[in-house]
């Protein structure tokens, strides 16, 4: 299985850190699984021109294959103007429009304010949607306070960043059965 742990913001630490702590989770949970952290921050992604993801080169190609090639994806993003950021927006709009098709994702959310929780509901849940996910419903939204030198102090949190982690790998791991049931129904 393979997981991709995207961190998708240029600035700020908060969200990395939390993605850090999921990449955690999986390596002592899930040995089994090939998890690959892609923090936004680390490359130099192109704006998307409408040009196929594999037309990209660089950074902007690897970014977008390797989405493309998991089997789940953990999205992390800051909340900046009551909105996601640009540079994961941009993410999205390089990959096609069912590039999330039989992929599970999730989200874990960092804000500044307990006002910008229900952004993962308005905002990213109908993009994932619409790319075709298979969406764990609860997600984790992680507010200032919950982090003290660049950790996350809060138990409450990271309890909920392990079953989401856990429901991620669960739900993947379901599809893959019903896939797998129902390409053998066909016999050929």
């Amino acid at each position: 299985m393979k997981i991709v742990v995207l961190s998708g913001s240029r600035v700020g630490s908060k969200t990395r850190t939390a993605m850090n702590y999921a990449v955690k989770v999986i390596h002592e949970k899930y040995p089994e699984a090939e998890a690959t952290l892609l923090d936004l921050a680390e490359y130099d992604v192109q704006f998307s021109d409408g040009r196929n993801y594999m037309e990209y080169e660089g950074d902007t190609k690897y970014v977008a294959q390797t989405v493309m090639g998991a089997d789940a994806v953990i999205i992390g993003t800051p909340i900046f103007q009551a909105s996601i950021p640009a540079t994961l927006k941009n993410v999205f709009d390089l990959l096609p429009e069912k590039a999330l098709r039989d992929k599970v994702a999730s989200i874990i959310v960092t804000a500044g304010s307990p006002k910008h929780y229900l952004i993962a509901e308005q905002q990213i849940k109908p993009i994932l949607s619409y790319m075709k996910a298979q969406i764990v419903q609860s997600y984790v939204f992680i507010e200032e306070k919950d982090f003290y030198r660049k950790e996350i102090v809060n138990d409450d949190i990271l309890f909920r960043i392990n079953r989401l982690v856990e429901d991620t790998v669960m739900l993947t791991e379901t599809y893959a059965k019903i896939r797998e049931a129902k390409e053998a129904a066909y016999g050929f």
